[in-house]
């Protein structure tokens, strides 16, 4: 069987990320908030957010230059095992300028991008395209985005746990585990 069909048959709540635990953790985030590891700062890294989530609503569209036996090793290996994402991944340069004027302007708009990718997957049978996986489904984008925030909310402090199921409404772990204090 394939990974497309095993995501497909397992329930749609082992994917979501809980938008509540997700504001609450963004609500925790401060300008000043240093990161554990990497150049970004707060607002960087909510923007970077920004940008991929645009990738899955259908406004900013990407290609994938990647062979078709790239893509889906990558795939396997970055959405459908357990792997962490690498700390200190550089994807390019960073940004000059903000494009929102503050942080919190920047975590609404990210809380946006989220509620058109739920409205943009409405659609049955669409995909999106990612750089490196390739095109994905409404179910392998739930699971990158599920260790993509993760990753950079243990990044920042606001998760102890970088699972790629940390921030989904089904984690097995309560928000105070999940937490960190710095």
């Amino acid at each position: 069987m394939s990974w497309e069909l095993i995501a497909k048959e397992m329930k749609l709540s082992e994917y979501k990320m809980d938008r509540g635990k997700l504001t609450r953790l963004f609500a925790m985030l401060r300008a000043d908030t240093a990161p554990l590891w990497g150049r970004m700062n707060s607002q960087q890294m909510v923007e970077h957010l920004i940008d991929e989530v645009k990738w899955t609503n259908g406004k900013t569209i990407r290609t994938c230059e990647k062979s078709n036996e790239v893509r889906e090793t990558t795939k396997q290996l970055m959405i459908y095992s357990d792997i962490l994402l690498p700390r200190n991944y550089r994807t390019g340069d960073l940004p000059e300028f903000y494009a929102y004027p503050s942080l919190q302007a920047s975590i609404d708009q990210l809380f946006i991008e989220l509620d058109d990718f739920d409205k943009y997957f409405a659609i049955p049978g669409r995909t999106a395209m990612h750089p490196l996986f390739g095109a994905l489904s409404y179910y392998e984008w739930l699971i990158w985005q599920n260790k993509h925030f993760s990753h950079h909310l243990t990044q920042f402090g606001l998760l102890s746990s970088s699972s790629r199921w940390a921030l989904s409404e089904k984690c097995p772990y309560t928000e105070h585990e999940l937490v960190g204090t710095n």
